[in-house]
């Protein structure tokens, strides 16, 4: 073998000398003159996340736990937030500790719906710390340990603990049922189950636009779901209705959902995306139909344009707090062939919020007999947009206090769909500190 400094693979191989180790040399370098010696946050994240690459899905709880435990950390839950959002639903295993949690009114649940580290000090004087894990801007759940005392330091580290360990458990969940059956707090329907499959993550969040959705009964819905996509400086995003309920509606919904997809990824217009869907399901389930709304916000502008086949219209929410509907003529709905779809469009201003929502939250009937109306819902949204929580947490609500004005009923599948477009990209989308760039109560380094 030649002596090139080059194995049979093409790899180079450097022989140690002087300079290397922790000494000085050319490698890695910091602006602020920072040690290259490992720490012991880059230590147990580091080997977290290299013994995380070959570990079962069974053992990534007990592995968080166990190099938590390894650097004084004790009493470690990890809680996954069931499906319909109120309940936190505790990983088993080696190490680990928790009870199933209501979200609403609990230390963990705190953390959870305010997206923050929540520090509570106990009798003995050391802190258990709640944190958020966060899968980019998706809600996974929460992670919980207790430290004898905190500082700006172990705040640092514990943050990015929840973030890998979110991390882990969404990776994992690819090949895994594990996570989804802890999340479950009831069964699923096999209709629910085919809808949860298709849905893209509930909650997506960057400096300029945030967005969040969920799905009524989150337990046995059927044949309702949306999709959203970013690309470049343009949301893509689409709620569906497929005619019916259960499975039959659920696979119409599917076979929807990837029609708009396809459409999408190939970058077909509005009008080209409605007639595509239309063309699909007419031809795979003559005689049926499904509502549906699509839309494009271009991020830049705040320009948001939309074809509405057949739903209620969306609601537009001011900073105010002023409600107004997007109105227009309504195209009817794909299946049933041959129509020209109306495009509309409006100009947003910065802070404002559009809610896209299905029939099934205006038209379920009521203990007197009348429905519960587009009138009904606006005092709600007004009521919980109020305080101008997260739209994450804004839909969570707005779902729940929506159920409970419905008085629990649930005839009808019931989807929301919230996005808030906060202002145009800045000049410099990469520096260091933007804000809305890290997750609250982050600390930055």
């Amino acid at each position: 073998m030649r002596d090139d400094g080059h194995d049979h693979l093409g790899i180079v191989v450097q022989e140690p000398g002087p300079g290397s180790g922790s000494g000085s040399g050319s490698g890695f370098v910091d602006a602020a003159g920072r040690s290259r010696t490992e720490s012991l946050g880059e230590r147990v994240l580091g080997s977290l996340l290299d013994r995380a690459h070959l570990m079962p899905a069974r053992l990534v709880g007990p592995l968080v736990a166990q190099e938590i435990a390894a650097v004084g950390g004790t009493d470690v839950s990890i809680w996954l937030q069931d499906y319909d959002q109120r309940t936190l639903q505790p990983l088993a295993g080696t190490g680990l500790v928790g009870v199933t949690t209501p979200i609403d009114g609990s230390w963990p649940g705190r953390a959870f719906t305010q997206d923050a580290r929540i520090e509570q000090k106990l009798p003995d004087g050391s802190v258990r710390l709640y944190l958020p894990m966060l899968d980019g801007s998706d809600r996974v759940g929460v992670l919980a340990f207790t430290l004898p005392g905190v500082d700006d330091d172990d705040r640092r580290l514990a943050q990015r603990l929840a973030g890998l360990t979110a991390d882990l458990i969404v990776t994992k969940s690819l090949y895994t049922g594990t996570f989804a059956r802890v999340r479950a707090a009831a069964p699923l329907s096999l209709s629910a189950h085919l809808q949860w499959q298709t849905l893209p993550p509930l909650i997506m969040t960057t400096p300029d636009v945030a967005l969040a959705g969920i799905l009524e009964p989150a337990y046995d819905v059927g044949g309702d779901s949306f999709d959203y996509a970013l690309d470049e400086h343009v949301l893509h995003l689409a709620v569906f209705d497929a005619m019916g309920h259960g499975l039959e509606a659920a696979i119409m919904a599917t076979v929807v959902v990837a029609a708009y997809r396809h459409g999408r990824r190939s970058a077909a217009s509005l009008p080209d995306l409605y007639v595509h869907m239309d063309d699909v399901l007419g031809s795979t389930h003559p005689g049926r139909f499904a509502t549906a709304q699509v839309g494009r916000l271009d991020t830049e502008t705040g320009t948001l344009s939309w074809v509405n086949a057949g739903h209620p219209a969306a609601l537009r929410i001011r900073p105010s707090g002023a409600v107004d509907e997007l109105t227009g003529p309504i195209s009817r709905p794909v299946g049933f062939g041959g129509a020209a779809p109306s495009v509309q469009t409006t100009q947003l201003e910065p802070g404002d919020r559009v809610l896209f929502f299905t029939d099934g939250v205006v038209e379920e009937r009521l203990a007197d007999g009348m429905q519960f109306g587009e009138g009904r819902l606006r005092e709600l949204v007004e009521q919980t947009s109020a305080d101008r929580m997260s739209v994450a947490e804004t839909v969570r609500l707005l779902s729940h206090t929506l159920m409970a004005a419905r008085g629990g009923r649930t005839s009808d599948d019931a989807s929301l769909l919230l996005v808030e477009w906060r202002g145009p990209p800045r000049d410099d989308e990469l520096v260091r500190g933007i804000i809305g760039g890290l997750p609250a109560g982050d600390i930055d380094s």
